[in-house]
């Protein structure tokens, strides 16, 4: 293995990757149709998954673009077939082209493409860019976490009663009957389910959502860049036992997960491990 790479080599390519990832943006945009399917071919993979050739374009670009941005890192991303070569990478990209492509077939705004480069493991760069809405989130370890540039932070919501929350419903079920105390079940406030997991996990990162659920079955590509912008906002990624998520293994796929600030981590895991 080479040397790690530092905080400063990896915030040097924050430019690049943002106008790369831009550029990517304009490949699925034309197949985008508000409100409306897809103009779009669309393919069924095994396992009954959707694709577009829209997936398959951006994935093909962000290929070849980050190879050369960072040729000695190695490569994982939804529509690519694995390569054991990246377990023993100390550099990884890791690239969901489009997380929320059934969003994107029906014309409902919240996709996005999602990158991350993973250093010894550890995520340090992060983004999630949603194209229709032209927003970007981006993240480099120990440098914050950004929206447009603007910083962004968790919100201050320290307890499940008037927490926003999202997810898929048996687990915001689940959190209602573990939280519920003295026969009395907690008042939050149910955000309608937010089709791009990155997109769930940074709406939390920003402050406009206090827990986002996330069903068994999630993939690195689709949390990996988005977990780095929530640790650099106040938060994180973690297990139903609080423990951080992990990346690059021989197998990507994660179970039950919640994005959450660290000030409500525990008493969501707490009220999560109540059957």
């Amino acid at each position: 293995m080479s040397d790690p790479m530092s905080p400063e080599a990896a915030q040097a390519l924050v430019p690049a990757l943002r106008a790369t990832i831009r550029e990517a943006a304009t490949l699925a945009l034309p197949f985008y149709q508000a409100g409306r399917q897809t103009g779009a071919r669309v393919w069924s993979k095994s396992g009954g998954s959707p694709v577009t050739e829209a997936d398959v374009a951006v994935d093909t670009f962000l290929k070849v673009r980050l190879s050369a941005l960072l040729p000695r890192a190695a490569w994982l991303s939804e529509e690519t077939s694995d390569d054991a070569l990246r377990l023993k990478a100390d550099l990884v990209w890791i690239v969901d082209p489009i997380d929320g492509t059934r969003a994107f077939m029906s014309g409902h705004p919240d996709w996005s493409i999602a990158v991350a480069l993973l250093a010894a493991g550890q995520p340090v760069l992060g983004f999630v860019h949603a194209p229709v809405t032209d927003t970007f989130y981006e993240a480099a370890a120990g440098a914050g976490a950004t929206r447009n540039g603007q910083p962004i932070g968790v919100s201050e919501q320290g307890a499940i009663e008037g927490a926003r929350v999202t997810g898929p419903k048996p687990m915001l079920d689940r959190l209602a009957r573990g939280a519920t105390h003295d026969g009395v079940r907690p008042d939050f406030v149910t955000i309608e389910r937010i089709p791009s997991l990155a997109l769930r996990v940074v709406r939390v990162a920003e402050g406009s959502v206090d827990v986002g659920l996330v069903s068994p079955n999630a993939r690195d590509w689709d949390l990996a860049g988005a977990d780095l912008i929530l640790r650099e906002a106040g938060g994180s990624v973690c297990d139903l036992q609080g423990r951080p998520t992990t990346y690059n293994r021989p197998d990507p796929v994660h179970g039950e997960l919640a994005a959450v600030s660290h000030g409500l981590r525990d008493a969501v895991v707490a009220a999560m491990g109540t059957r």
